[in-house]
């Protein structure tokens, strides 16, 4: 998926920003009229056990979760819209270097900004997270939180580095604090039921998947040779997609592509991909990857079992479709992932906000972010030597641990 990172967010550039935090202007406006206030009159409770004046306990009022957001870029705004939307959580602030974007988002939901993320992620008043900022800046950031007792979410990938990743699943365990990983797709309605279904058995033992990932346009060769390569920065959704629907690990990926259009040949990367994957419970399926689809934004989704199958087909704007003597026609898809995953981006952040204030299990753990790095960094592989390759020859932590 192109272009989902936050813009500008790292160290503060500029001395006039460091540990500044401003709350936008707002006109004041004048308080109503109020009534004068009427002399309070306990509460008389009839009841011979009782004394005659019994103070009526107080409500509980249940605690709103303050989350701070760190990034101002396109997916940091996603993110606060979201939190400003849900029930038991507010925007506690936003963090970005870059004082326009920050005072811009802050001033949309009614929030302060800082120009130094850490001074959000030690603020009292902030009980988790958001890691909205580009990619270099995660690991940093999460160490940072998790030595401040701060739940955290993090938009993927943790890192693109395995030790890394594995550095801060150690730290937020050894802190005591949740991370959950921001692959929102598993929150996607279409591709949820499609799971619920599977595992239900109502299709009978799964055999085979197929999952379709294609994106109407390929990013600028700039975006692309930063991106850390088409299997980190778009299939890694997908192979994440493939644990999520089969309910297992994969074993091994073997991969064929090339470089259609110019952005990909620049920047020496791939635009149209097939890899066939097997899980570690004998079922295979195949993802099919492409940076340019003339039709819209293609996300669909199919298994296949001893019994039947299921599908999950793209969503568009209206599900219309007019049949006449000359054709029928319907609309194409989204044309734009935020679009596409309007509802899934609400619903991982409601997630978050559900796991923060009343601490149940992570729905996304590290260890689920974690596992598509490694898919592809053995899928880089398969390519590179036209082969086979098991996960396991690429996973660091393996290696490191003498499993291999």
């Amino acid at each position: 998926m192109a272009f989902i990172n936050a813009v500008g967010v790292g160290a503060v550039t500029r001395p006039t920003l460091a540990n500044c935090r401003h709350r936008p202007a707002h006109p004041v406006l004048a308080p109503p009229s109020v009534a004068p206030a009427q002399k309070c009159v306990p509460r008389m409770v009839v009841d011979d056990d009782l004394p005659s004046t019994t103070p009526v306990p107080a409500v509980a009022v249940p605690k709103s979760v303050g989350i701070g957001v760190i990034g101002c870029g396109r997916i940091g705004q996603v993110h606060a819209r979201a939190i400003t939307s849900l029930p038991g959580a507010h925007l506690a602030g936003v963090a970005d270097p870059f004082e326009p974007f920050g005072l811009a988002v802050a001033s949309e939901f009614s929030t302060t900004w800082t120009g130094d993320w850490r001074e959000l992620v030690n603020d009292a008043a902030v009980d988790a997270v958001v890691i909205g900022s580009p990619t270099p800046f995660h690991a940093e950031q999460i160490l940072a939180c998790a030595a401040a007792g701060k739940a955290i979410f993090c938009e993927k990938p943790i890192s693109n580095d395995l030790a890394t990743i594995d550095e801060c699943i150690h730290a937020v365990e050894d802190a005591g604090v949740q991370l959950l990983v921001g692959f929102q797709r598993r929150f996607d309605s279409n591709f949820a039921k499609v799971r619920d279904i599977v595992a239900s058995g109502a299709i009978g033992d799964l055999r085979t998947f197929s999952i379709k990932s294609r994106d109407p346009s390929p990013p600028p060769a700039s975006y692309l040779e930063k991106s850390g390569g088409i299997f980190l920065d778009m299939t890694s959704h997908d192979y994440d997609m493939a644990r999520f629907i089969t309910g297992a690990e994969i074993d091994s990926v073997y991969v064929t592509g090339s470089a259609v259009e110019s952005p990909a040949q620049e920047a020496h990367d791939l635009d149209t991909v097939i890899t066939v994957l097997k899980m570690n419970n004998g079922v295979f399926g195949t993802i099919e990857n492409s940076r340019r689809c003339g039709f819209g934004y293609d996300q669909r989704v199919e298994a296949f079992g001893g019994s039947g199958s299921v599908s999950g087909s793209n969503k568009a704007a209206d599900t219309v479709q007019v049949s006449t003597a000359g054709g029928i026609s319907a609309s194409n898809p989204y044309s734009f992932f935020m679009d596409r995953y309007t509802e899934a981006y609400t619903g991982i952040m409601g997630a978050f906000v559900r796991m923060v204030a009343g601490g149940g299990a992570t729905p996304v753990s590290g260890a689920d972010g974690r596992a598509p790095i490694v898919a592809a960094k053995a899928a880089a592989l398969s390519h590179a030597e036209g082969r086979l390759v098991r996960l396991e020859e690429v996973d660091v932590a393996k290696w490191v641990a003498g499993a291999l």
